[in-house]
């Protein structure tokens, strides 16, 4: 198994965070990132353009591909066309695998609160409820996305060859392992 621990994350100069829409996984990274001093990458700075406009995907693995090839970083997730090469590369996955109900609840207070103050996200990008409702928000892509990510993370701690995976199944959890971190 490729179960993790503590001391994985400890010495690991290459993270991911990885877990469902809303889990937490930029919160998680960027506090990650204080404690071992280690840059973060926020994926989602590099995959939507100003008006939420998504670039090419020769355009995101241009943004992508150099910064996993860095020596020492946290990401606060890849996206699927990524998956393989952060694998190849990071030292360690935190893995933020949380009830679907937790990681929805933080996503539409997160939602809400973006909504109501216009905070800029993502290159300047702000979050309507007009987006909110649609087809393809936040939200929706959130139930189209939950499970393949779970047996995502799931299948990453099963698999012998793959990076360390520290699975953390509530924010208590979470919330430790910062903690030891100190």
């Amino acid at each position: 198994m490729s179960a993790g621990t503590i001391d994985d994350v400890r010495r690991a100069r290459r993270l991911l965070c990885f877990g469902a829409t809303g889990s937490g996984k930029s919160t998680m990274a960027t506090r990650l990132g204080e404690r071992l001093g280690l840059p973060v990458t926020l994926v989602d700075d590099l995959c939507w353009d100003p008006g939420w406009r998504e670039p090419s995907q020769e355009e995101r693995d241009r943004r992508v591909l150099p910064l996993l090839e860095r020596e020492a970083y946290v990401f606060d997730s890849v996206y699927g066309p990524h998956n393989a090469v952060a694998l190849e590369r990071v030292d360690a996955i935190v893995a933020l695998d949380y009830p679907r109900h937790v990681s929805l609840a933080r996503l539409i207070r997160r939602t809400a609160r973006r909504i109501r103050t216009g905070e800029r996200v993502c290159n300047g990008n702000v979050e309507t409820l007009r987006l909110a409702l649609a087809r393809d928000s936040i939200i929706v892509w959130h139930f189209r996305s939950w499970r393949s990510k779970r047996e995502r993370m799931r299948r990453w701690h099963a698999d012998a060859s793959a990076p360390p995976v520290l699975l953390l199944r509530r924010p208590a959890e979470a919330d430790a392992l910062l903690a030891q971190l100190g």
